[in-house]
């Protein structure tokens, strides 16, 4: 990422949902350096929507596929809060349910700056 963009993330709590534990740390590790305070990560659903209840959340990067869940109930939340959040998946946006088609897609590995330009960060 670009100095100049660095900004975008600088003071935003940002809410990880990732369930391969080296991808969810280095985002945690790039996001902190660029300002973020990240919340989580976590690979599961019920503990995202716990931590959705109990933080303040500005945005969220969320994976499509975790384990044996998927990560709609998560966005469903985030959609009802009004919180930006963006899916980093392998999958294409067919496995995206149409109540999402407006959603942001960033394929993995993740791109920081799409993600920020999808967030409006």
């Amino acid at each position: 990422m670009e100095k100049g963009n660095q900004k975008l993330f600088s003071g935003k709590r940002i809410l990880i949902v990732e369930d391969e534990y080296s991808l969810a740390d280095a985002t945690r590790r790039r996001l902190e350096d660029l300002g973020a305070t990240v919340v989580g990560p976590t690979a599961r659903v019920g503990h995202a929507l716990g931590l959705i209840a109990r933080e303040h959340i500005d945005a969220a990067i969320l994976d499509v596929c975790l384990g044996d869940e998927l990560v709609f109930a998560v966005a469903d939340e985030l959609q009802e809060r009004h919180i930006s959040f963006v899916f980093a998946t392998g999958y294409d946006r067919t496995v995206i349910p149409t109540r999402y088609k407006g959603g942001v897609l960033c394929g993995k590995p993740i791109d920081l700056e799409k993600v920020a330009a999808a967030l409006s960060l």
